[in-house]
């Protein structure tokens, strides 16, 4: 079965830190949603053995109307007839969005599972992110979808600001747990190129953690999810039993998934595509009956280093026995190493990163690469 990602690329302002292709024009919000559905018309095909999970992201899908947010869903609908009942339906959100009134439009959606970018608890460093939430809003909004019977959410923090103490940071970590959620995930501060806070550090206006504070913040976001019962099942997420995302763990075990909207990727198995990251370009190319994409053509060896990048992000890592053998010859052969470094560990049918592994991941998954022939 296929996950099906739908990107939302409207926002209300932007964040500092954000590199994901998105909007402040919400006056394109009906025509996007009728080019999504489209597209999804266009693509029936690529659904055809049914859908495992869908996920609504961002941008800001909570920024939808409740009518647009109907119609999508109608759109699943009449194109991939889904078991609803079956399936883990995702839809990100932000606090200041989830009113009595978003909540009950909600409920009467299949959504089953919200994902809420809440970042810190430090009005301060919201502030500083140019969020338009307070601290306060994230636990009214967890109570407002408890009370609509959304059973399963997942709050996204962020570590290693400038200037923040691993004190800090341990607050930040006890507020979300005061909250129960049912999946975390926890990020670093990143300084992607192209975006305000990736110019704010060229100027000097800011300045990165430094390599120990940000083990030490690491090592308490594991400690003190593991101590209050979260399965650490991906570099950056953390669960509670049965409750890991099963939309995103698509992403890290190779299952396909078709991605709709403008900048949307989606993947096959055999092929890459993505769509063009222009709202209005994308909504004219759709309407006019073209899918404005570009793909590629995996082959093994880009399979290879694909699953590198994202089965060694897992807790479990590589199935050693489903790998060709010459390149499970190879990976075995440079992880030595790494394993005797304590870095890596391996039972001869997977192969993964300890703890120690995951600070230097980077460097480890790019030697388990094949080199350029």
């Amino acid at each position: 079965m296929t996950g099906l990602y739908i990107h939302i690329p409207f926002c209300e302002s932007r964040c500092i830190y954000c590199g994901f292709y998105s909007t402040t024009r919400r006056e394109l919000q009906d025509d996007y949603v009728r080019a999504l559905c489209r597209e999804m018309a266009m693509r029936k095909d690529e659904g055809a053995d049914g859908l495992a999970t869908v996920y609504i992201g961002g941008g800001t899908p909570s920024q939808l109307s409740a009518s647009n947010i109907r119609s999508i869903f109608d759109g699943i609908d009449d194109v991939f007839s889904p078991d609803w009942g079956k399936m883990e339906i995702t839809m990100e959100c932000n606090p200041e969005d989830i009113t009595d009134d978003f909540c009950r439009a909600l409920s009467q959606t299949p959504v089953n599972r919200v994902s809420m970018g809440a970042q810190t608890f430090s009005d301060v460093r919201l502030r500083f992110l140019r969020r338009r939430h307070d601290s306060a809003q994230v636990a009214r909004a967890v109570r407002r979808l408890r009370a609509v019977g959304i059973d399963n959410i997942s709050i996204d923090l962020m570590f290693g600001f400038p200037g923040e103490t691993v004190a800090e940071w341990t607050d930040d970590i006890s507020c979300a747990l005061a909250l129960r959620p049912e999946h975390l995930s926890a990020y670093s501060l990143q300084y992607e190129e192209g975006t305000l806070l990736y110019r704010m550090l060229a100027k000097g206006e800011v300045s990165e953690i430094d390599d120990e504070t940000y083990r030490m913040m690491y090592n308490v976001l594991c400690d003190r999810m593991e101590a209050a019962g979260y399965d650490h099942y991906e570099i950056s997420n953390f669960a509670l039993p049965d409750r890991r995302s099963r939309h995103n763990s698509s992403y890290w075990h190779d299952v396909p998934y078709i991605g709709l909207g403008a900048s949307a990727h989606s993947y096959s198995g055999k092929q890459r595509s993505w769509n063009v990251s222009s709202m209005t370009e994308y909504i004219r190319l759709i309407m006019s009956g073209v899918r404005p994409s570009e793909s590629e053509t995996i082959d093994e060896r880009t399979h290879y280093d694909d699953m590198v990048m994202t089965a060694l992000r897992t807790r479990e890592g590589i199935n050693l026995d489903e790998m060709p053998e010459e390149f499970r010859k190879y990976i075995v052969g440079s992880a030595e190493k790494y394993i005797g470094a304590g870095e890596m560990w391996t039972d001869g049918h997977r192969l993964a990163l300890t703890r120690e592994g995951i600070f230097v991941s980077d460097m480890i998954m790019a030697d388990l690469m094949r080199p350029d022939e």
